[in-house]
């Protein structure tokens, strides 16, 4: 069975440290059509709504930045994931914030809750830091400890707050 392909663009800049990760998903265009690529033409695109002007507030909890714009992004990539592919079309995430590869997975778990899903992690770190354990707090380093429910309390190093804690118990069940 052939699939529609549907691009989700995600323009985040709340996980990291540093800026520039909204730039991701149109450096991947640019850079398609200097290869002489039509491709982003053909394929319809869905944005999701970004949080950045989160950036201009206070941090919150330095063990989970800005989590309650991250929270939101997931929620709502998730709900567009889930709902293209209950649509029988097969979602393309393009981000570069990597805080947000969480709730891509919450989306394929939420249009198929029964499944038992396989994930492969390719990065440079294995990003299962949490609240408890993060020495940046940048939740960028969270989102396959958020995907597994895991708080790695064993290497509990931080003390965050209620609101951080409650946050990051909200991201670890965007799925349901």
């Amino acid at each position: 069975m052939h699939k529609k392909i549907k691009l989700i663009e995600v323009k985040s800049e709340l996980g990291a440290g540093t800026r520039g990760a909204s730039l991701g998903p149109d450096a991947i265009k640019v850079a398609a059509l200097d290869y002489g690529s039509n491709l982003f033409y053909k394929i319809p695109s869905i944005d999701i709504p970004t949080e950045n002007f989160r950036l201009f507030e206070p941090q919150g909890s330095p063990y989970a930045k800005r989590i309650k714009g991250i929270v939101s992004i997931y929620e709502k990539l998730s709900k567009t994931v889930a709902d293209v592919l209950k649509a029988k079309e097969f979602p393309i995430v393009l981000a570069g914030d990597h805080s947000t590869a969480g709730g891509t997975i919450a989306g394929i778990k939420m249009a198929n809750p029964k499944a038992r899903l396989g994930v492969i992690w390719i990065d440079a770190h294995a990003d299962l830091h949490s609240p408890f354990t993060s020495p940046t707090g940048n939740v960028h380093g969270m989102p396959l400890a958020a995907t597994l429910g895991e708080d790695n309390a064993a290497n509990k190093m931080n003390k965050p707050d209620k609101e951080a804690i409650d946050l990051w118990n909200k991201l670890k069940k965007v799925e349901g």
